[in-house]
């Protein structure tokens, strides 16, 4: 039975992961581990765990995610997303496991109209952005066999989120400000994991970079009044601006992504976003 290691398990999209592992148990065996059981940023212990499992696949779902702190916190997040990402696709090409690695649109700058393709020039502009795109080119540099999933604004009923704290504030607020000015493409985790067992059931694998999104674009303003909606919430919304809304971080303006790549590869059709989020909403306010 093939090896499955889930590295980062406690986060959105490991939660997701381990919430449809039990459909794949004939096949898969899963080894989930969180930063208290295996730390990326030690080589020695992601090398003693890989001799022990020698896993077939290795999901890296660990991320320092802090965008705004990662400002203040450069060595912090480098450690995590490069030197982490690093020492994980070494043991990787050591025991010949494909790693299939999470990263973000976050590696553009956002200054265009256009969607970004896979092969489009990245220019992060911030410091969270810089250091995945480190990871990126540590992986694809290190290990042959890397899938590297591009994915957006990532939500679930899985740890804290957009969706989650506004339905924290939709009940504790009468009126809002949101920002209207930037766009992208909200992905709800649980699909994203669907996706990525897509890949790893697929026997054709192509590696290289991916997007992966629910569609289409929109902003968080509509993002926002979405979950309103769905939630039956009276809240009044107002749209901000960039300007009106200063973060230690700057976000790229429109960092929506091409999702023709994976479709095409990989036969994976990835859900309008508007039904995505109805379903987590489902779940939050069963």
């Amino acid at each position: 039975m093939k090896k499955i290691a889930v590295i980062g398990s406690n986060g959105q999209l490991g939660n997701c992961i381990r919430k449809i592992a039990p459909n794949f148990e004939n096949k898969y065996e899963f080894i989930f581990t969180d930063s208290t059981t295996l730390d990326v940023t030690s080589e020695e212990q992601v090398n003693d765990f890989f001799y022990d499992n020698k896993p077939d696949y290795c999901i890296n779902a660990s991320a320092y995610t802090a965008v705004d702190l990662a400002e203040k916190e450069r060595e912090k997040a480098f450690a995590v997303n490069a030197d982490g990402v690093a020492h994980l696709a070494q043991a990787c090409t050591e025991y010949k496991t494909i790693l299939i690695h999470v990263s973000t649109d976050y590696v553009f700058d956002g200054d265009t109209n256009l969607p970004y393709s896979e092969d489009d020039f990245t220019n992060p502009i911030g410091v969270y952005g810089e250091s995945k795109r480190k990871g990126e080119e540590l992986a694809l540099e290190l290990n042959p066999r890397t899938i590297i999933l591009r994915t957006s604004w990532l939500y679930s009923e899985f740890n804290k989120n957009f969706v989650k704290t506004m339905l924290n504030l939709f009940s504790q607020k009468t009126e809002l400000g949101i920002v209207a000015d930037q766009f992208g493409q909200p992905t709800n985790a649980n699909d994203l994991a669907e996706a990525i067992m897509n890949i790893i059931e697929n026997p054709n694998k192509t590696f290289g970079i991916f997007h992966f999104s629910n569609y289409p674009e929109t902003t968080w303003f509509d993002f926002a009044k979405k979950i309103a909606e769905f939630s039956k919430s009276s809240i009044q919304l107002n749209a901000l601006t960039t300007e009106q809304y200063p973060t230690p971080a700057k976000r790229p303006v429109r960092s929506t992504m091409s999702l023709d790549k994976i479709e095409e590869m990989y036969k994976i059709e990835p859900k309008h976003w508007e039904n995505s989020l109805e379903e987590c909403i489902d779940i939050l306010t069963q």
